[in-house]
């Protein structure tokens, strides 16, 4: 079959080099792809958020199958827009994507169908939610309701520092519209796992676990970020919290929006926080988790494609997942400053260098062509990717490969990993 994949990061790259695999699959195309996956698909210039184009273009490539992503083209109504002219797309429909486009919604679901998350409140008004702040002190988070690329969220040590966040999404407006309403809610305190969930709207097909990292600087300090390395499994998800989380988290959504007459399809990410109370959710996302989705999918043995095209036809329940016993870790190489200001268009060496060591692979999160080099295009610019037999193994070979890829200001941290040890 002719697969359209749309996306041009490392979670997408970690896609496309999984489909590439599948014998089921005639032609892969990414749009608009990077340099990575353009060694293993035929990359087109159409951005994500050009649905129109997209269409036009699987419409006349005959392709069977659109694979969506980033979380913005399925927020804006792309799986719809495909499905109305009887293209099969992998995704949750607009009104779907809402668990991840509005925090609010995401929220109101989880309070509907008795999910464990925090506490919180809901404003629109800046004044009522520093008021709020105030009455229930810190440390506490505040969030942007709608999409800021995994960056509208404070987790604010002091009274302050929310109020500062009020001010800069509502009134400085940082994330525009995005930060109109904001949900202000409890800490959790605890370790982070994140459980991915691909879904017909009926049945559920629970993925195994992951850690992600958002702190920019080791020790889980300094601004949030998107992910800044991850691992899997997660040896804080025992196989008993995995029951759990399946139980009380997962199917009590998948299930929960279809009473609601809100049918959920493609994949759901459920970030939670596991705490001395159990598994609480931190949030809900409509799309495969960055950089998870780099660890998660090099131990999968099965072949993905039929799993993905099974949740859009309605037939999950025909499929399984066999895993590899192996652990997976990806360091992220970023630009110097990010999440901050960084600089682009910087020359990368070493990529070849670093998977010649066996069990490593490295995909493209920020990077393009200039001149004929391979240069940095983005904050987070490559996904150093390594697989050994347990965790620590996958640890050092991470490091390794990382040692080997250089360009000027890389920053990455150094502690990928190091609470998975503490577990083992």
């Amino acid at each position: 079959m002719n697969v359209l994949l749309i996306g041009s990061g490392g979670r997408e790259h970690a896609l496309a080099w999984k489909i590439a695999q599948s014998p089921l699959l005639t032609k892969l195309y990414c749009a608009p792809g990077n340099p990575g996956m353009a060694q293993v698909s035929e990359c087109v210039p159409i951005q994500a958020m050009e649905l129109e184009k997209i269409l036009s273009f699987s419409k006349e490539n005959a392709i069977d199958f659109v694979v969506v992503g980033p979380e913005d083209p399925l927020a804006a109504g792309l799986v719809d827009l495909l499905n109305e002219s009887g293209i099969k797309a992998f995704g949750p429909s607009k009104d779907a994507a809402q668990i991840e486009g509005s925090k609010a919604f995401a929220k109101d679901v989880m309070a509907r169908h008795d999910i464990p998350t925090s506490a919180y409140g809901e404003f629109t008004d800046a004044d009522e939610a520093k008021n709020y702040i105030r009455e229930h002190g810190a440390p506490i988070v505040v969030k942007a309701d709608g999409l800021a690329a995994g960056k509208g969220v404070t987790v604010a040590q002091t009274t302050e520092e929310a109020i500062a966040a009020i001010d800069e999404y509502m009134v400085d407006k940082v994330f525009g519209e995005a930060g109109a309403t904001v949900v202000v809610e409890e800490f959790l305190p605890g370790e982070e796992a994140s459980i991915f969930a691909l879904t017909d709207g009926e049945h559920i097909l629970v993925l195994d676990s992951s850690q992600d990292h958002k702190p920019a600087n080791d020790g889980d300090t300094g601004p949030n970020t998107g992910g800044m390395g991850a691992y899997s499994p997660a040896p804080v998800v025992t196989p008993e919290l995995f029951k759990e989380i399946e139980e009380t988290v997962i199917k009590p959504c998948i299930h929960g929006m279809k009473k609601d007459g809100n049918p959920y399809q493609g994949v759901l990410y459920a970030g939670l926080m596991i705490g001395k109370n159990g598994p609480k959710v931190v949030e809900f996302n409509c799309r495969f988790g960055d950089p998870e989705t780099q660890i998660v999918l090099p131990r999968m043995k099965s072949d993905l494609l039929p799993i993905l095209l099974a949740c859009a036809e309605g037939n999950l329940d025909q499929q399984n997942v066999e895993w590899d016993e192996g652990a997976c870790v990806t360091v992220v190489m970023a630009s110097g400053g990010y999440p901050k200001a960084y600089d682009k268009g910087i020359p990368i060496t070493g990529i070849d260098d670093a998977e010649s060591l066996e069990g490593v692979n490295v995909f493209h999160a920020g990077t393009s062509i200039k001149d004929d080099a391979l240069v940095t295009n983005g904050g987070r610019v490559l996904n150093v990717n390594a697989f050994g037999s347990t965790i620590p193994e996958a640890i050092n070979r991470a490091y390794e490969a990382v040692e080997r890829i250089s360009f000027d200001k890389a920053h990455y941290r150094k502690d990928i990993g190091q609470k998975a040890l503490s577990h083992l």
